[in-house]
């Protein structure tokens, strides 16, 4: 299956310059002129790797970088920093933002191409181990938001994958809704609480005979255990 790449862009005849490029190397694109049309995406879909124009006509490219990165869901999806810009400032500002590398224009389509080929070797080398084996069926891929069992994928939304993610942090730990609520959406949430028990109760139907692995500690919140409760204790029951 070839890796999607993200090309951010506003001159049409870039855009499609490095569309054809990386389609012709085999890997599959979306482009995008717009910074929001491309974040707005990235709600639905996520990429191996985002090619990121620094000046386009509705956000900068910088802070449309500074977005990502601050996003827990879409942080370890590398950026790779396109612009006219020569200004060295540039470049380390786009840097500290967590661009993963910076290609000044003009360029080569060749070198482009090397430079997207080094930054998913670096990121599939620094996240192959980003994957839980919680049993010898049902594993979670941390990279590419995915949960597994018995080799089908889960229809997870991001949302239920990444209260997943939290709750397989620390297995047996107690995550109270407000911290769970805390995690999906930050000082923006503008949700009930109770909101977070509707995920839950969608998470644990898809999760079929692994639901009992996410434990309603009732009164406090809920907790992910690999362990199958005792038929008499029905305190970790929903």
């Amino acid at each position: 299956m070839s890796k999607q790449i993200f090309v951010t862009e506003d001159e049409a005849d870039i855009l499609e310059l490095v569309r054809l490029k990386l389609e012709t190397a085999g890997y599959s694109t979306q482009g995008f002129t717009r910074a929001q049309d491309m974040l707005d995406r990235l709600q639905l879909e996520l990429p191996e790797l985002i090619v990121l124009d620094l000046m386009l006509p509705d956000l900068d490219g910088l802070e449309a970088c500074r977005r990502i990165k601050s996003n827990p869901a879409w942080e370890h999806v590398p950026i790779i920093m396109l612009t006219a810009r020569s200004d060295i400032r540039d470049r380390v500002k786009g840097l500290e933002f967590g661009a993963d590398d910076y290609v000044t224009k003009p360029f080569d389509t060749s070198e482009l191409l090397a430079r997207v080929k080094a930054v998913l070797r670096r990121s599939g080398w620094e996240s192959s181990r980003n994957v839980l084996n919680i049993t010898s069926d049902f594993r979670l891929d941390f990279n590419r938001y995915e949960a597994w069992i018995r080799q089908q994928k889960v229809d997870l939304t991001l949302t239920e994958f990444k209260i997943l993610q939290l709750l397989t942090r620390r297995p047996g730990w107690v995550y109270k809704r407000g911290q769970i609520l805390d995690h999906l959406w930050g000082n923006d949430k503008v949700v009930l609480e109770r909101t977070v028990d509707v995920h839950i109760r969608n998470l644990r139907e898809k999760l079929g005979d692994y639901a009992y692995m996410v434990k309603n500690i009732r009164g406090l919140g809920y907790k992910f255990s690999p362990e199958k409760p005792e038929p008499e204790d029905g305190k970790d029951q929903p």
